[in-house]
């Protein structure tokens, strides 16, 4: 089983989950983190330090969420890891509370 990093993280992009991971399974993109899930060691940890709830079990993912178990296998292939934390974007509590936000997803 994996932690996934879901829609609510697109555009808000809080890190303070990184500096918590013992496996530095994180991948920083543009505007989105996602979690390498062959290295994820499901160790909970990440999962109450995201302030918009972004991170999930793989076995909680609601089905409109399941997607998202592949995207961040996929992108956290190309994307480089990410261990210490940094500042948010200055919109992202902005963005917090938006929903259907996929198509903003940077690359």
């Amino acid at each position: 089983m994996t932690f996934v990093v879901t829609e609510s993280c697109i555009k808000c992009k809080y890190t303070d989950c990184v500096e918590v991971c013992p496996v530095d399974c994180f991948h920083e993109g543009p505007n989105f983190l996602v979690i390498d899930p062959d290295e994820c060691i499901d160790c909970t940890l990440c999962e109450p330090e995201c302030p918009v709830e972004a991170i999930l079990s793989e076995d909680d993912l609601p089905d409109d969420q399941r997607h998202y178990l592949e995207l961040n296998a996929e992108l956290s292939r190309s994307w480089p890891v990410i261990t210490e934390k940094k500042d948010a974007p200055a919109d992202a509590d902005e963005w917090a509370e938006v929903k259907d936000k996929l198509g903003l997803l940077e690359r």
